[in-house]
């Protein structure tokens, strides 16, 4: 099994790399998925995370998560093919918050936040939190 700290890195290129590694058939764990980034404008990254979430209806669809390792295992998954075999491949990731035990994360070659040019960039869990996303210990 592969773990990932996606600690400072751009979530999209994160997830780019992950889904590579799940279709060669390796089971990947990314860890600390609250502390991912998504580069670009703060408030226009909240805005529109805000807007797919508020999207769908209680009893209809598209269903948007909130927690920050749920949205980063769909976007694992949307980087993935839509058929049998991009089945079996999003089954091989699991993502979390935190680093749960007995899990060394290692280093994976992805650009950082701080790489960024101008360091336009938000936490991922900023953003879950600005959408309605409550972490375990504070409800």
């Amino acid at each position: 099994m592969i773990v990932v700290d996606a600690e400072n890195k751009i979530m999209g290129r994160l997830a780019a790399k992950v889904a590579e590694k799940a279709k060669a058939g390796d089971e990947v764990a990314v860890v600390n998925s609250e502390k991912a980034v998504i580069s670009g404008d703060k408030d226009r990254i909240k805005a529109d995370y805000k807007q797919k979430k508020d999207r769908g209806g209680r009893h209809t669809g598209p269903h948007f998560p909130k927690s920050p390792d749920r949205i980063l295992k769909r976007a694992i998954k949307n980087m993935l093919p839509k058929n049998r075999d991009g089945r079996d491949d999003v089954s091989r990731v699991k993502t979390y918050i935190g680093v749960p035990d007995g899990m060394e994360p290692e280093e994976i070659d992805v650009k950082e936040g701080n790489d960024l040019q101008h360091r336009n960039y938000v936490k991922l869990g900023d953003v879950s939190r600005h959408i309605g996303w409550v972490p375990v210990g504070e409800r």
